[in-house]
C-alpha cells in the first residue's frame, strides 16, 4: 500500500479535540494506549479496511514549528524506507483535521509489557533472533535507531515482534555529533556524550536481551551483573558471550554493528544447553 507523505506544511485549520469515538478521516479512535513526552498513541478502527490500527499523534505544540516538522518528516521517511518482517511498517502519515497522524498496524502489547510475565527460553530466543535481525537490517540501511528499549518492540500474534519508534533515528553519515538523546538505563555511554554510532545501538540491544533472559537490568558501569546466574540458566556459553560482548562499556570491545552481531548469532548452532533448539543458518537481515 502506498504511504501518504503529506506533511510539508502545517494546515491552517484548528485541530479537532480527540476523544474515544472521534473520527479522523477514515479512522475512528477506540482507546488511548499510551502517552509519551511528545506524542499520544491510540488504538483506532480503519473504517475502510475494517481493521484495527495504531495512531501516533504528536502534541500540536510540538508540530507548531518548522524544526519539529522537519523531525517528523525525517521519522516518516525513515519508516517508509524500512521493509523487514521485524520492523513495524508505516501505513499512512499526514495531517488530518489539524493533527499530524502516523498510522501503523496495531500490535498486542510491548515487550516491556510482556516482560512482566514469565517467558520460556524458546520464546525468548525467538524474540532475540527477530530483534537482532531488525536492528541489523536498520544498520544495513545506514539507520541509527538511538532508542532501542523494550517499549519500542511491539508483539503481534504468532510470536512476531517488531521494532518501532524511529523518532530519534538518523541516517548515519559518520563523524558527526548528535544530541545525547536516548532512554536512561539503555543508552550507551558514548551516545550520552553526544557520539552515537552503530555500536551504541548494539549496546542498547544487548541490554534488552540481558533483561529478557535475566529479568534484571544492569546499571552502568556494570561492576556487578544482577541476575547473571539466571541469565546463564539453560543458555549456551556462546550465546551468553554474545550478550556479554554486546554490553561491553568500551565501544571497541562490542560488535561493530548489529550486522556483525547478527552474523555471530547465526554461528551459534545450539543456543540452549539442552540443544532443543538449533539455529538453521542466517535469517534475513
Amino acid at each position: 500500500m502506498a504511504v501518504s507523505l503529506k506533511i510539508f506544511r502545517h494546515p491552517s485549520d484548528q485541530p479537532a479535540t480527540l476523544r474515544v469515538g472521534s473520527r479522523l478521516d477514515k479512522y475512528r479512535i477506540v482507546k488511548r494506549l499510551g502517552e509519551g513526552g511528545f506524542a499520544t498513541v491510540y488504538a483506532a478502527q480503519d473504517l475502510v479496511e475494517d481493521r484495527q490500527v495504531a495512531l501516533k499523534i504528536p502534541d500540536n505544540r510540538y508540530v507548531s514549528n518548522s524544526q519539529s516538522l522537519d523531525d517528523l518528516q525525517r521519522e516518516v521517511r525513515i519508516m517508509a524506507r524500512m521493509h523487514h518482517p521485524a520492523v513495524l511498517p508505516l501505513k499512512d502519515a499526514r495531517f488530518i483535521d489539524g493533527h499530524f497522524v502516523i498510522v501503523s498496524p496495531l500490535g498486542e502489547e510491548t515487550l516491556a509489557d510482556r516482560l512482566t510475565r514469565r517467558i520460556s527460553r524458546a520464546a525468548a530466543l525467538d524474540f532475540a533472533a527477530q530483534m537482532i535481525s531488525a536492528v541489523a537490517y536498520a544498520h544495513e540501511q545506514r539507520i541509527l535507531h538511538r532508542d532501542i528499549k523494550p517499549e519500542n518492540f511491539i508483539l503481534f500474534p504468532e510470536q512476531v515482534i517488531r521494532l518501532t519508534d524511529f523518532g530519534l533515528a538518523r541516517i548515519e553519515h559518520g563523524g558527526h555529533e548528535m544530541s545525547g538523546s536516548g532512554t536512561l538505563g539503555y543508552i550507551a555511554p558514548e551516545q550520552a556524550m553526544g557520539h552515537p554510532n552503530y555500536r551504541s545501538d548494539v549496546f542498547s540491544l544487548g541490554l534488552v536481551l540481558y533483561r529478557l533472559f535475566a529479568g534484571d537490568l544492569p546499571e552502568y558501569p556494570f561492576e556487578t551483573l544482577p541476575g547473571f546466574h539466571k541469565l546463564r540458566r539453560g543458555l549456551s556459553r556462546d550465546f551468553v558471550a554474545l550478550i556479554r560482548k554486546a554490553i561491553e562499556p568500551a565501544p571497541n570491545k562490542r560488535y561493530r554493528d548489529a550486522v556483525a552481531m547478527h552474523n555471530a548469532m547465526n554461528r551459534i548452532r545450539y543456543p540452549l544447553t539442552n540443544r532443543s533448539i538449533m539455529l538453521r543458518g542466517p535469517a534475513a537481515a
